[in-house]
């Protein structure tokens, strides 16, 4: 494991995990470990805490950062985030979180979510998928409250860069019973020396089986906004349409400084709907899908 205070990478540079947990009660709690490097070579770590209805920031000097990229593994302060779970202690600035949860085996994508776009170096911001599910057990206090994810979900996404993009979308939803399945869907302008694009990636996982829709592959993006999202990619067809949210501020990397305020949903309600054809493979409402718009201004 490495100290994120001996790292090679040079600002503007940033690198975070965000770690969502469900319990099968209804309770949500994403953690996003952080650490991030100015312009100038300043160096910080941070830890969002997000749960249904609050949020929480808090900064940590840069030599309280540890990580290890393989297998996943990262420290910060007391904490500890890794492939087996995580253990949490942190009583500071009005937040008590403490307790261990620990992790099933990860569903991992076959292929990069990013394809042939990790081989572009000057990329704003890269992003990856560490799970696309897994199990949980243990419990969690957080302010005096007992979380209990025996038998919930998780999943692990990561992004690393200079800065979010200037206009995104992004929804992911994980689900379980007897047709367990999840799903990300990420849309994005991706600046250019000259001129850009909108670029699109997308993991579902439905009936055994991964279906990758991404702007490398082919795919159409037919509409996206604050309401959500209509894609296709040959006869595949996702829609993704929010029904309703509760967004709650969080900060984002604007040339590595986390000085961006952004909105996010943990718990809102969105209905999927992913056709082959005519063919509706599934239709799914969900109460804590996660979904984030940010637009240009």
């Amino acid at each position: 494991m490495r100290f994120f205070r001996g790292t090679n990478e040079k600002g503007p540079y940033f690198e975070g995990w965000y770690l969502k947990h469900q319990t099968p009660q209804g309770q949500t709690l994403a953690l996003i470990p952080a650490f991030h490097i100015d312009g100038q070579g300043r160096r910080t770590a941070s830890l969002q805490v997000i749960s249904n209805d609050q949020a929480w920031w808090l900064e940590y000097p840069a030599e309280q950062m540890r990580i290890s990229q393989r297998p996943f593994q990262t420290g910060l302060g007391e904490s500890g985030f890794g492939q087996q779970g995580i253990d949490l202690h942190i009583l500071r600035d009005g937040l008590s979180l403490c307790g261990s949860l620990r992790y099933g085996p990860f569903t991992a994508l076959r292929s990069d979510i990013m394809g042939p776009f990790r081989l572009f170096g000057g990329m704003q911001c890269a992003h990856g998928v560490v799970s696309m599910g897994h199990s949980l057990n243990g419990v969690l206090e957080l302010d005096g409250t007992h979380l209990d994810f025996s038998n919930g979900l998780g999943y692990i996404e990561t992004d690393r860069g200079r800065s979010f993009p200037s206009a995104y979308l992004w929804t992911q939803c994980i689900w379980g019973g007897r047709e367990p399945g999840s799903l990300m869907l990420a849309i994005a302008k991706v600046p250019l020396p000259v001129g850009g694009f909108t670029g699109c990636i997308c993991s579902v996982f439905c009936g055994g089986r991964e279906y990758r829709l991404a702007t490398y592959r082919g795919v159409k993006i037919e509409a996206w906004s604050p309401s959500g999202a209509v894609i296709r990619q040959g006869k595949y067809r996702l829609e993704a349409q929010v029904l309703s949210e509760r967004r709650q501020a969080l900060r984002a990397p604007v040339e590595g400084r986390m000085e961006r305020t952004i909105h996010e949903s943990l718990c809102a309600k969105v209905r999927y709907r992913f056709w082959h054809g005519d063919s509706l493979l599934f239709q799914r409402t969900d109460p804590r899908a996660s979904f984030e718009y940010s637009s240009e201004g």
